[in-house]
């Protein structure tokens, strides 16, 4: 390597082809797809794999050949939970929600420029919508929690992500910088996000921001269900509903103290 030859950054190749397996669990994902979700070549994507795989970081299903999560993610993961895991203060909010309208709900944390879903629970209403489920991930400014974490960003902070992403690119012209500019304004204006079925035509999702004791949206409830159980009032009912279970939320995590804040 000359002096010219800039270093390669294996550590974050390695930490973006394990958030595509995650953003591919639990199915998993072929070579190639990982390859195109972290815009690597092939042959590096596939060093990297087997390379995690020695490590049991990765995992590979011997009769589709698809690349999974592996098992010393879950230990790793268990280790870490006595420390960031805030889960078990969120769950009886995300239930009580489900149980009060009946709709799936969930509890999202922001994790850099994404929101990355945590809880989901069911409600009685027996068509639900499945967009979103534990550990999968979507930008901000993509579904509902995206879209109210980001609304609640510094003017600075959203435009330096729209600047250096492309939204439209891989959700649609519905997510082109000045559309979801647009839904920041109306999600500051009502005080929670609306989702009108811009991923899957007829799922609509509503979301509240929660925040940590600086005032930093971090993470964010949200309720899920098709277009047609989610009328103008009723949209007003459950986005007040869940504006008051975020702000109680918001002091729950906030009294257990900064570990909650990485989230």
């Amino acid at each position: 390597m000359n002096a010219t030859t800039p270093p390669v950054d294996v550590v974050g190749r390695t930490g973006t082809v394990l958030r595509a397996l995650a953003a591919h669990e639990p199915g998993g994902a072929t070579t190639t797809a990982v390859a195109q979700w972290c815009g690597l070549a092939r042959p590096t994507t596939h060093r990297l794999l087997s390379a995690l795989a020695r490590e049991g970081l990765a995992d590979r299903d011997p009769d589709s050949g698809r690349w999974l999560l592996g098992p010393e993610l879950f230990f790793l993961g268990s280790a870490a939970a006595a420390r960031y895991d805030v889960t078990s203060v969120a769950h009886p909010f995300v239930r009580r929600l489900a149980d009060a309208t009946g709709e799936s709900a969930f509890f999202s944390a922001r994790r850099g420029d994404e929101t990355i879903c945590l809880v989901r629970e069911d409600g009685s209403f027996p068509i639900r919508s499945h967009v979103l489920s534990e550990g999968v991930r979507f930008p901000l400014g993509v579904a509902s929690a995206g879209m109210v974490v980001l609304a609640h960003l510094p003017d600075t902070e959203i435009e330096e992500l729209l600047a250096r992403t492309d939204l439209s690119a891989a959700w649609g012209e519905q997510h082109r910088a000045e559309e979801v500019r647009r839904h920041v304004a109306l999600t500051r204006a009502q005080g929670y996000s609306v989702n009108p079925g811009l991923i899957v035509d007829g799922s609509w999702g509503l979301g509240a921001a929660v925040f940590d004791a600086d005032g930093r949206p971090r993470w964010a409830l949200s309720i899920t269900a098709i277009e047609q159980r989610l009328g103008p009032d009723r949209r007003r009912e459950l986005g007040r509903m869940l504006l008051r279970e975020a702000h109680e939320l918001s002091r729950a995590l906030q009294r257990r103290g900064p570990s909650a804040y990485s989230s």
